[in-house]
């Protein structure tokens, strides 16, 4: 935007005439761009980590969270840990007059045996809403005690009140904070000596898990077992030798015996290779948080070599033009970046190469532009392209067109 509103207004040309070259005009804002990318590199390695600890295990203890207290009409809430509620009706402008209240008492953990029935109460909070004030009006409490055995209906107890009121605590819907260290390992909580250690100790995991599975294949083969490993000496290989005697007939018990043998190799190498295969993505996905922090850093000073130039060439400033291309190319390379990843993360590219391939692949797209923006050309201005098609002869064009559609009609015929 800025070195297009200075090519509109013929100020770039104005200072490229007294002598300054635009390598000399763009340096500026270059070392701006290599502070800003210094400083996003720092922010990501520094404070981000940090910020996805606080934030995620906020988030979690959020998920973790009851809803607020909800009575609603002929349902029954049991959000208070010990209770349960049902009222038939709900009045009053806050709702806090209840009709037909039937409150079970479950704290004793004796099931049913404790129900409180009343015709009204009144609901409010108090001590700062940590506990739950709950009148009730015209009511009978039923308790059903067992007997010394355990067993129900030994003893049973009915009476009735005018006025009785409860007190509930409300602790259970207070914010509960999890340890953050639980979540800290996390990769997007890791700085990058924290990730490169994590990642190669995922990577010596693999690398052992990957030589022990030829020892643990051993054990299905119980004729020739030969030595994949390299480890053993090339004596016992050299003195074995296929024996002259005549094998014997194969038998439907040797076949199924071969089946079932095949069949748990398939089984003992599908599952090792899935879990291989986690694993190595694993590894992958550290190293790609490795990796982002500098390719997230690099992609400013990249812009930076697309965006001046273009804006030198382009000579439009504003929010129009510029802006629009500006999120043509940023959309290109989120795109890139995005498809790097993944292929990175499939193990079908490797992660450095994944990872860079945006900024690879727009590199030469921006020295291309500063190329052109030193040599003064009007690559992207509607003349250049005027005087391209003025210059390009269309009319010999259209007449080998002609020509060829005429031959053709006369071979057909």
């Amino acid at each position: 935007m800025t070195f297009g509103t200075l090519g509109e207004h013929h100020e770039l040309t104005a200072i490229k005439t007294s002598g300054i070259s635009l390598t000399r005009i763009l340096r500026p804002i270059f070392i701006l761009s290599l502070l800003l990318s210094v400083g996003a590199f720092w922010y990501n390695e520094t404070i981000i980590p940090k910020a996805n600890l606080k934030a995620y295990s906020l988030l979690w203890d959020v998920r973790q969270q009851k809803l607020a207290l909800d009575i609603r009409e002929n349902i029954f809430y049991n959000g208070i840990p010990g209770y349960t509620i049902k009222v038939n009706e709900k009045q009053g402008e806050n709702g806090d007059i209840l009709k037909g209240v039937m409150i079970y008492d479950h704290s004793g953990r004796a099931g049913n045996s404790a129900m409180i029935l009343a015709d009204s109460g009144r609901m409010t909070t108090r001590y700062d809403g940590q506990y739950l004030s709950l009148e009730l009006f015209r009511g009978t409490m039923y308790v059903e005690k067992p007997d010394q055995h355990n067993r129900a209906g030994a003893s049973f107890t009915r009476q009735s009140f005018a006025r009785n009121q409860l007190l509930f605590s409300l602790a259970s819907f207070g914010l509960d904070r999890t340890n953050e260290e639980l979540f800290a390992e996390n990769k997007m909580m890791k700085n990058i000596p924290q990730l490169i250690a994590h990642s190669d100790s995922l990577h010596q995991r693999l690398n052992v898990e990957r030589r022990l599975l030829v020892t643990q294949l051993n054990p299905y083969y119980s004729y020739a077992r030969f030595d994949t490993t390299g480890q053993a000496t090339n004596r016992r290989l050299a003195d074995w030798k296929v024996s002259d005697e005549r094998l014997p007939a194969v038998s439907v018990g040797m076949m199924q015996q071969a089946s079932n043998r095949a069949r748990n190799v398939r089984a003992f190498i599908s599952s090792n290779a899935d879990r291989l295969n986690t694993l190595a993505r694993d590894t992958s996905m550290f190293r790609i948080e490795i990796y982002r922090k500098y390719t997230q850093s690099a992609a400013i000073l990249l812009m930076f070599l697309i965006g001046a130039p273009l804006g030198a060439i382009i000579k439009k400033g504003g929010l129009g033009v510029p802006l629009l291309i500006a999120i043509l190319f940023f959309i290109i390379y989120y795109v890139i970046s995005i498809m790097g990843e993944k292929y990175a993360r499939e193990m079908i590219l490797t992660v450095p190469l994944g990872m860079w391939l945006a900024d690879l692949a727009l590199l030469p797209v921006g020295l291309f532009f500063l190329y052109q923006a030193r040599n003064d050309s009007g690559l992207l201005e509607g003349d250049f392209w005027r005087r391209i098609v003025r210059w390009v002869p269309i009319e010999q064009l259209r007449n080998l067109l002609r020509n060829r559609a005429f031959l053709a009609r006369r071979a057909q015929a």
